[in-house]
């Protein structure tokens, strides 16, 4: 760690560091990159500004990085690899790393030694005890902060993994409060919606994110202020950039991107006191059943789970919006294909059992003509398995489910009423087929035995359902109607 003080310390006698120097030994993996916890970019070594490829021949000071700087960023690896093990990042803090760094970001001009610096306070804050270090460090937590006004991508998105780290801890209240004011508010909105690297955007919606699941009172003092600043439309932005990049290129490097900016969102959804505005949102609820209806989900399977659960929440407070969703039949449809991603998700699951319930509640099989009737017969028909299979799951979630008595409600409900909204349709269907006068209309009609088979697996559930959940009441149609 010697090695890491900034040149003039390292010429002052008096100056006393405790701990050996670095060993390219220790970790052989940081010869040639950076590599630590939760980092996901392989960035290049250099990115000082100013310099170009004249003056590199010159053999100046500032055409190339001096041998010492050469010695600093070596060394400077090898702590990035080691503070991401708890052990070492302990022993790190207890010789004064920290005050090393800061020391480092006080005085350097050049981003990779920003960007190593806070990539190793990064990784030592996934640790409790040298994050506790961090917070009682004096200054070091609004020197980190200052990073945010640089204007190189990597630095910019090391600082974001470490704010977002701190405002996930215990002492979250005092990271929040050291972002609280308006123009660092600003700037982070500013980088989040202007940057064009996908790394920095995951990384600058990550804090973002961290902000929103957080702790109350870093909701009291950073929400309102943002929300004023215009955080929603930021966000909406993003997702819909997001969405025409993921129908036009499919860059896999950018769907994490997608569901980190989703996440957000749908925090953002059920906050108390900040929902409304993204709720009532119109852009933003066309480009979530944009989502719903793309065609490659396993691709983006994450991303499709968030936004059925963004839709679920949103139709629990504007539920006039699904007499429009239950005639797209693409959506109904887009809906099926996403249960596969969600066997482990209970809430998930939920979410979209309440959707189809809400959908399927709005259609009059009474109503409508033998055509109109056989569109949506043929898509339940053809998702026979995928439902199926959700029920057969369920089996399996009972203990789960019981753990919570509220769950288990709230999916057995919604899932009950959906699947007897099933039943009712399919049985419309027979009578018309089974009907001399509308034979000529059905031919081509959707496959029997899937039919048949659904119409006996849905039965079957709704018998067993009803016994199990005697002591819950179910859920009324008019949950399910518009208001």
């Amino acid at each position: 760690m010697r090695k890491l003080l900034p040149l003039d310390a390292r010429n002052d006698d008096n100056t006393e560091i405790r701990g050996s120097n670095c060993n390219d030994e220790v970790v052989s993996s940081s010869n040639d990159k950076c590599k630590g916890m939760e980092i996901v970019d392989d960035f290049s070594k250099s990115d000082f500004q100013g310099e170009d490829e004249e003056d590199s021949g010159r053999g100046g000071e500032n055409a190339r990085v001096s041998a010492g700087e050469e010695v600093w960023e070596e060394c400077g690896c090898v702590l990035w690899d080691l503070a991401a093990n708890q052990t070492h990042a302990e022993l790190m803090v207890q010789n004064l790393i920290l005050e090393v760094l800061l020391a480092n970001l006080m005085v350097t001009q050049s981003v990779r030694v920003t960007e190593i610096c806070l990539g190793i306070m990064g990784n030592l804050a996934c640790h409790e005890v040298p994050m506790k270090h961090m917070v009682s460090t004096n200054g070091l937590i609004s020197v980190i902060v200052d990073q945010l006004f640089l204007d190189d991508t990597q630095c910019l998105g090391e600082a974001c993994r470490l704010l977002s780290l701190g405002l996930q801890g215990s002492e979250c209240r005092i990271w929040a409060e050291a972002l609280q004011s308006e123009h660092i508010l600003s700037r982070i909105l500013w980088v989040t919606e202007n940057t064009l690297n996908p790394q920095l955007i995951e990384k600058s919606v990550g804090l973002l994110l961290a902000m929103l699941e957080s702790q109350k009172e870093v909701e009291h003092i950073l929400l309102l202020p943002l929300m004023k600043l215009g955080l929603a439309t930021v966000l909406v932005n993003l997702l819909a950039f997001e969405m025409s990049k993921l129908t036009n290129e499919r860059i896999p490097e950018r769907y994490s991107v997608l569901d980190v900016i989703l996440r957000a969102l749908e925090a953002l959804c059920v906050l108390d006191g900040y929902s409304q505005e993204i709720c009532s949102n119109k852009e933003f609820f066309q480009l979530v059943c944009d989502l719903i209806k793309f065609p490659d989900k396993v691709e983006v399977s994450n991303s499709c789970v968030t936004a059925g659960v963004i839709i679920a929440n949103i139709l629990s407070d504007v539920s006039d919006l699904a007499s429009d969703l239950s005639q797209d039949l693409p959506f109904l449809q887009g809906l099926f294909d996403i249960f596969p991603f969600t066997s482990d998700e209970l809430e998930a699951r939920c979410a979209l059992w309440s959707i189809i319930a809400r959908l399927l509640v709005r259609v009059q099989e009474d109503e409508m003509s033998a055509s109109s009737l056989r569109q949506y017969v043929f898509i339940l028909s053809s998702k026979a398995d995928l439902i199926e299979d959700d029920l057969f799951d369920h089996q399996f979630d009972e203990n789960k489910e019981n753990e919570s008595l509220a769950t288990c409600g709230r999916i057995s409900n919604a899932r009950t009423f959906a699947l007897r909204r099933i039943i009712s349709i399919l049985n419309k269907w027979n009578s018309l087929k089974d009907s001399v006068e509308e034979k000529h209309v059905m031919e081509e009609h959707a496959n029997d035995e899937n039919i048949h088979r659904l119409l006996d697996c849905c039965h079957k559930y709704t018998v067993c359902s009803s016994k199990s959940l005697a002591i819950i009441p179910l859920i009324s149609i008019d949950d399910f109607l518009i208001g």
